[in-house]
């Protein structure tokens, strides 16, 4: 069982994907999940929010590692929330019986780093796709994203400019790496600062139902 604490939100029927959704620094698992009614009106995905491994002195809700400068996680507790997060993932995968290929997963801000890493870490099965309000590619010793192998995995990108938490540059450069790595990148701008702007969860929406679009159904990869 995962040492992760977690809430969900099930199906109304047969579930037809995972949605994994990671909460950004200072949150918790219940953060996100009214995302999720926003996200899959119509209640087709099962929908899963773990809470952040740490707890730090002076700042509120639950953190997935120590920042000592934005863009590059503190190796020793990024590494650990990620074997946290590999774990739930891959128990998720067994209880629900969904595998990979149809779980997206997804986040805000420092839950948008974790969801890269874990979308396109080396030692983890490819996702269907990567869902990232306000984040970035992380820069960490020891982990590097395998685009070679995660080349069908197609991600959603939103980003406001007046950011100045994450400035917009990280979802740029996120994008220049991920095309170039031959993904298929849906990316949004905006004039918000760090927060998900309401404007891009319909676009959201749209590419998620088609990521995640039941078997046989053709759903076309543009959004």
């Amino acid at each position: 069982m995962s040492a992760l604490a977690f809430d969900d939100r099930a199906p109304t029927g047969e579930p037809q994907g995972l949605l994994v959704l990671h909460h950004g620094r200072g949150a918790d698992e219940r953060d996100l999940l009214a995302l999720a009614d926003v996200l899959d009106p119509g209640r087709r995905l099962y929908v899963a929010a773990p809470r952040a491994p740490l707890s730090l002195p002076g700042w509120p809700g639950f953190h997935w590692y120590v920042v000592p400068r934005v863009g590059y996680p503190d190796p020793a507790t990024f590494r650990a929330a990620y074997r946290l997060l590999a774990d739930l993932h891959d128990e998720l995968w067994r209880r629900t019986g969904i595998g990979a290929e149809r779980t997206v997963l997804g986040g805000f801000s420092m839950g948008s780093v974790m969801s890269y890493a874990l979308g396109l870490g080396p030692d983890r099965p490819a996702p269907a796709g990567i869902l990232v309000f306000s984040g970035f590619v992380p820069t960490v010793e020891g982990w590097e994203p395998d685009l070679a192998s995660h080349r069908a995995v197609r991600v959603f990108v939103a980003h406001g400019r007046a950011d100045p938490i994450m400035e917009i540059g990280f979802a740029r450069r996120a994008r220049e790496l991920l095309e170039n790595g031959g993904l298929d990148v849906a990316y949004h701008e905006s004039d918000a600062g760090h927060f998900i702007d309401p404007r891009h969860v319909p676009e959201a929406a749209a590419w998620l139902e088609t990521t995640l679009a039941p078997p046989g159904t053709g759903g076309s990869p543009e959004v």
